[in-house]
């Protein structure tokens, strides 16, 4: 039975056995004697992404009193959860995104607590997701920037939508109707200013 510890881009931790492109965490949210979640969904406001495999380490998941593993489709998933990549385990990539947060928001010589700190306003209406205004059409959002319309996730890919599953995306075959963006603003125009998320495979032609 697969545990629960999938993350979609409306941050919700669901059981699923697709395990996805990355891993990352958001502290110690589970029980390790019963591989379960506990009531709280973060304990840091440090949410990482991370990479599957890194010099050879091997955790059994979610059975220590360490950080929770989760899990994302894509990159572009963990992004629009709030999630942002990790200074440990992807130096490069989080280096290459704090350029391009600091250059999207008119920003310099920032830490990691202090994005940490913009994203942790964006990602969370109390404790709930917090969905934000397009800030321009729908078309002309970038790559790799999520939104939600109808109870459904969408990636932007080439100025089209791709419909969000644990498995992959789709085709769209409906305009979407009233969408609002998932990915926090401060990290969509990162996206805006050179940054490129990793999509799952099934987003490309």
């Amino acid at each position: 039975m697969p545990l629960q510890n999938r993350v979609t881009p409306t941050g919700e931790i669901i059981a699923t056995p697709e395990r996805g492109l990355f891993t990352g965490n958001r502290g110690i949210i589970h029980d390790p004697a019963t591989q379960t979640l506990l009531t709280k969904r973060w304990s840091s406001p440090a949410w990482l992404t991370c990479v599957i495999e890194f010099r050879g380490r091997r955790r059994k998941v979610m059975t220590r009193r360490s950080w929770t593993e989760l899990f994302f489709l894509d990159e572009a998933t963990a992004f629009a959860a709030g999630h942002r990549p990790c200074f440990y385990c992807r130096r490069d990539d989080a280096n290459r995104f704090r350029a391009a947060w600091e250059k999207g928001n008119g920003r310099r010589e920032l830490l990691a607590p202090d994005i940490d700190a913009v994203l942790h306003r964006e990602r969370l209406d109390g404790r709930s997701k917090r969905s934000h205004s397009l800030p321009m059409p729908l078309a002309k959002l970038p790559d790799g920037a999520m939104v939600q319309a109808g109870g459904a996730s969408f990636v932007m890919s080439k100025g089209s939508p791709l419909r969000w599953s644990a498995g992959g995306y789709s085709e769209v075959s409906a305009p979407l109707q009233d969408p609002l963006l998932l990915t926090p603003p401060s990290t969509l125009r990162a996206f805006m200013a050179g940054y490129r998320p990793v999509l799952h495979p099934s987003a490309r032609p």
